[in-house]
Formats: C-alpha cells, sequence, structure tokens
C-alpha cells in the first residue's frame, strides 16, 4: 500500500466555518471536499478568484447561439412557409366570402323577390277565385230562379188557355178583359 503524503492548508476561521458548512450542507469530509473543488478547478480552467465566471458565460453564450440558430432554422423551414400558406389561404377564403356576400345573396334576395311577387299573384287569384265563386252563385241562384220563373209562367198561361178555351161564342167580352187583366197581374208579381 502505498502512503500517500499529506499537506496542510492554513487558512482563517472564517474560511474554516464556511468551509465547514459546505462540507456539512453537501455531506462530505473535509477532505473529499477540497479534493473535488481542487479537481474540478483543475479540469475546468476557472479562476476562483473570478466571480462573474467567464467561462461559464461563454458556454452558456455558445448554448443560446446554438439554440437561436435553431430556432432561426425552423423559422425559415416551418414558421414562414406555413404563415404564407395561412395568408394564402385566409385570402382565398376572404374571396369565397366576398364571391357568396355578392352572388348567392344577391341570387336570394332576386328569389325572394320573385317569391313575394308569386305570392302576391297567388292572393289576387284566390281573390279572383273567391270572387268568381260568389258570381257562380249568382248566377246559380239567378238560374233557379229562371226556372221557377218559367214554371210559374207556364202554370199561368196554362191556366188562361184553358180560361179563354172554356170561353164560348157567348161570352161577354168583359170576362175576356178581365181574364187577360188577372193574367197581366199574375206575370207581374212573379
Amino acid at each position: 500500500m502505498e502512503h500517500e503524503t499529506l499537506r496542510t492548508v492554513k487558512f482563517t476561521e472564517a474560511v474554516a466555518l464556511k468551509f465547514d458548512k459546505i462540507a456539512l450542507k453537501l455531506g462530505r469530509s473535509k477532505r473529499q471536499l477540497f479534493t473535488q473543488m481542487v479537481d474540478y478547478f483543475f479540469r475546468s480552467k476557472k479562476d476562483p478568484s473570478d466571480l462573474n465566471d467567464e467561462f461559464l458565460k461563454t458556454t452558456l453564450l455558445k448554448s443560446h447561439k446554438d439554440y437561436i440558430g435553431f430556432i432561426r432554422t425552423q423559422e425559415n423551414e416551418l414558421l414562414i412557409p406555413i404563415k404564407t400558406d395561412v395568408t394564402r389561404m385566409l385570402v382565398k377564403l376572404g374571396e369565397i366570402v366576398d364571391r357568396f356576400n355578392t352572388q348567392v345573396l344577391k341570387h336570394n334576395d332576386n328569389l325572394m323577390a320573385k317569391q313575394m311577387v308569386l305570392l302576391n299573384n297567388q292572393d289576387t287569384q284566390i281573390r279572383k277565385f273567391s270572387q268568381t265563386d260568389e258570381f257562380m252563385k249568382l248566377v246559380f241562384n239567378k238560374l233557379e230562379t229562371k226556372e221557377q220563373l218559367k214554371g210559374k209562367f207556364i202554370l199561368i198561361l196554362e191556366s188562361y188557355i184553358k180560361a179563354r178555351n172554356s170561353f164560348g161564342i157567348t161570352t161577354a167580352g168583359k170576362e175576356k178583359d178581365e181574364l187577360i187583366q188577372k193574367t197581366k197581374e199574375l206575370i207581374n208579381r212573379l
């Protein structure tokens, strides 16, 4: 077994307290923590007196530039073509809406106007049909009345003919005149 040569480092009481707190917080021995600190600074080539840590900044900036480059690449390859396509699609949709508004709605307005004309014509036809029905009823009633008049007139005529045939040569002219007068009265009552 190889024997390690130990060396000592002297530091102030305040640094010793901080060193104890760090070792306790990380759960390591002071020797192990010190060894790890030395290894860290040796490998990273960082200067412990540089609190801003330029190496860390440089690393972060390099990573940041990589991310920005990736985002710009995605923007050029995906986002800009998508935006262009969406813009083109919105323009076409606007044209479709304009055509719909100008042609389809205009056609619908024309159709509605024609339907209103048809409805008005239909209302006029309905009124004319109802007037025609009333006129037909009147004509039918008049025809019925005319037929009744003919029948009554025929009865009056037949009674006149019978009365006239019953008259003989000796019948006075006065009776003949009375018969004519009665027949006229009956006809006037029709």
